[in-house]
């Protein structure tokens, strides 16, 4: 450096110059190590920022699936942590030294302490976002690893073999994952599923048919080969029972009634109650389910606080409490109406409220308000309150999705999210859901129309066979009806109805 650049340097500047400098060089890092004479070591930082900013948004706007993807492998978030935690002390220290230079020798006393003020503001303003960062990617980490075993730590008798984790869905056109809702309450004796949905995940498209199974179903059957086939080969129930007596032998009953009657009979398992109804409700819709997720219900408001609750139509009166067979109404209602705003402990009354309605309407509010959740937790709500919502996940959740798959799969939730979700409408009466020996054949051809209605891509026709010459005249094969669905978004807007419980 020259002596007139060396002189310029240290000369004295004003206050205002100094801090607006300063503050340049925070903004920038580099720029203020070059306005204080120091041009080499500058460039160098400056380059090296503008280096990564453009890395950075190159990433963000050409990889954003990869960098959400490595968001689930923890020893990934372990260096992003160590990462954001050097990044940020490189900062700082840039900033303390951008300000040494800036600030000649022979400046005031008032000044230096105006500038040092100045530049531990700064620096609190790196350190403070950066110390957020590193918490709530460990937290990401955390609820990683406790809620998401590794494939070979983890046992389960249901769970599919994953050969190819990079692209797991190549020879599977769908995903199809049961969602659990269990209220294990301590004040509970074992665990009721009140709550059995079916997620069928169109893989190529994110679109995604809910299947909703009434929880007082009875006989529900077993695949031929299961070893439970054996024991209950008519399904799961007994004849000659009261109404009292069957409650045992119901959908709702089969996750602990089973594996307490047959300890280990599905073989290795972490969760033997959620293996018993994969194999089951995978049998009775048809389907062959491949992971579960299991919902504690009672951590369920914990979650609907932490996005900062969620927003539903409320087409009539529901119940908070109360107990129909026994003419005890509730305390509190939560009362119908347009987009209303539940927090944490409404939004599980709206999910389960049982008083004065039936199991029909319960599951289509089950269903809204797992869209509630899915439009809450948006980018800004997931940054700003992610703790809260890892911590809630912990509470909450239980899968034998392994670690493994949690790239793929992110990457699937990112189509299911812009993707058509719908609701596949069970006919009680014809199903005979509501007999003691539902029409289980019927209703797998009911979920087989549903899930062909899904929109495809245009497959160009073959040639029709020649019609045989008995025949009078060609006649077109009928068009496939379209499978009972129904959109969410109908299904959950505001259309409220005349029958309101009292």
């Amino acid at each position: 450096m020259g002596r007139s650049a060396r002189a310029a340097a240290n000369r004295p500047r004003s206050v205002p110059k100094l801090l607006s400098l300063t503050l340049l060089g925070a903004l920038l890092p580099g720029l203020g190590l070059i306005a204080g004479g120091r041009r080499r070591i500058g460039a160098f930082v400056l380059t090296l920022t503008l280096g990564l900013v453009g890395l950075g948004v190159y990433v963000g706007l050409t990889r954003r699936d990869q960098v959400l993807a490595a968001a689930v492998v923890p020893s990934r978030l372990l260096m992003t942590s160590v990462a954001i935690g050097v990044l940020a002390f490189l900062w700082i220290m840039v900033i303390v030294a951008s300000h040494r230079s800036l600030r000649p020798a022979t400046g005031g006393r008032g000044g230096r302490a105006i500038g040092a003020v100045f530049v531990g503001m700064l620096c609190f303003a790196i350190a403070a976002p950066a110390a957020l960062g590193v918490q709530s990617v460990l937290a990401q980490r955390t609820l990683v690893q406790d809620v998401f075993q590794a494939q070979a730590e983890s046992k389960s008798a249901t769970r599919p073999t994953v050969v190819n984790v990079k692209d797991p869905w190549e020879d599977r056109p769908r995903l199809n994952l049961l969602l659990i809702g269990g209220d294990d309450a301590p004040s509970r004796v074992g665990v009721r599923t009140d709550t059995v949905i079916v997620a069928s995940i169109d893989t190529r498209t994110g679109n995604t048919a809910l299947i909703s199974l009434p929880r007082n179903l009875t006989f529900m059957p077993f695949p031929s080969d299961s070893p439970l086939h054996r024991i209950y080969p008519e399904g799961f129930g007994k004849e000659g029972l009261s109404l009292d007596g069957r409650l045992e032998w119901m959908l709702t009953a089969m996750y602990q009634n089973i594996p307490d009657a047959h300890p280990g009979i599905l073989g290795p398992s972490d969760n033997e109650g959620a293996d018993v109804l994969k194999q089951s409700v995978g049998e009775a819709t048809g389907l062959k389910l491949d992971y579960y997720l299991q919902i504690n219900l009672q951590g369920f408001p914990e979650l609907v606080d932490a996005i900062g609750g969620i927003t539903v139509n409320v087409n009539e009166r529901v119940a908070m409490g109360g107990i129909s067979s026994s003419h005890i109404p509730p305390s509190e209602w939560i009362e119908r109406g347009p987009r209303q705003h539940l927090d944490g402990r409404h939004a599980l009354w709206f999910a389960r409220g049982r008083y004065g309605a039936d199991d029909d309407q319960r599951q289509v509010r089950q269903r809204c308000a797992i869209k509630g959740i899915v439009d809450a937790a948006d980018p800004q709500t997931l940054v700003t309150k992610y703790r809260a919502i890892a911590k809630a996940g912990q509470h909450l959740l239980r899968t034998d999705i392994p670690q493994e798959l949690l790239p793929a799969l992110v990457e699937l939730a990112l189509k299911v999210k812009s993707a058509t979700v719908s609701n596949v409408t069970l006919d009680a009466s014809k199903l005979r859901l509501k007999y003691l020996h539902p029409d289980y054949g019927a209703l797998r051809d009911t979920v087989e129309k549903a899930l062909e209605a899904d929109p495809a891509p245009a497959v160009t026709p073959t040639t029709p066979p020649t019609p045989s010459k008995s025949a009078r005249r060609p006649v077109a094969p009928p068009p496939t009806p379209a499978g009972p669905t129904q959109n969410l978004v109908d299904a959950c807007a505001y259309q409220p109805n005349g029958d309101q419980p009292n």
